[in-house]
């Protein structure tokens, strides 16, 4: 049995991450600042002192790295690296803000650019965080920094991931994938990685 760290988890568990983490051999550990969604543990991306060194085979991170600081994300990044096994690996994903950044330039700040199941979500929503969430006295779900596909994997490369590949998923996802190992790993194993973690293409 592997075990994978669900990074700032929410409400969700192990059969909504990736294809995957859903097999039988991972299991799943929860992680968020958020008592009321049970976590496993709780506790902030930001500080990780209570898990040991090299505790997890992987961790995935989905859509909450944008809710960090600017500063705040280097010192993320460096404890899942701390925390990973040598060859552990990260999934994360997070808003695009390239693709994003076309509609604020159309002058579509405001108009819903996709629908969740929550409801429609603006650029607005996905540059500064959901609104109605927050409105409702969920500030967990404000965003502080952003980033670009060359931005992301330049920022996991710098804090200590030495293997990345990563993909931008266009409307109606406007999100960035990415895939980073510990230690170096070959193009062709990466290559299986992202396609056992990355949401599959449409036809």
């Amino acid at each position: 049995m592997r075990t994978f760290l669900h990074v700032g988890c929410g409400p969700k568990h192990k059969d909504q991450t990736t294809r995957g983490f859903r097999e039988e051999q991972w299991k799943e550990t929860r992680l968020d600042i958020d008592v009321s969604v049970a976590p496993d543990l709780v506790g902030s991306m930001t500080d990780l002192s209570s898990i040991p060194d090299h505790s997890f085979d992987a961790l995935f991170s989905s859509h909450n790295i944008e809710h960090l600081y600017p500063h705040e994300v280097g010192v993320a990044l460096e404890g899942f690296v701390r925390i990973l096994k040598p060859d552990g690996f990260l999934v994360l994903t997070c808003p695009d803000l390239k693709t994003i950044c076309q509609l604020v330039a159309e002058d579509k700040l405001t108009e819903p650019a996709y629908a969740a199941p929550s409801g429609p979500v603006s650029p607005l929503d996905v540059l500064y965080g959901f609104r109605p969430s927050m409105a409702a006295g969920n500030l967990y779900m404000a965003h502080r920094c952003g980033f670009t596909q060359k931005a992301l994997v330049g920022t996991l490369r710098h804090h200590g991931f030495s293997t990345v590949a990563s993909t931008s998923r266009p409307h109606p996802f406007y999100d960035l994938w990415a895939v980073a190992t510990v230690s170096k790993r070959s193009a062709d194993f990466v290559r299986v990685l992202a396609g056992d973690h990355f949401p599959a293409k449409k036809s």
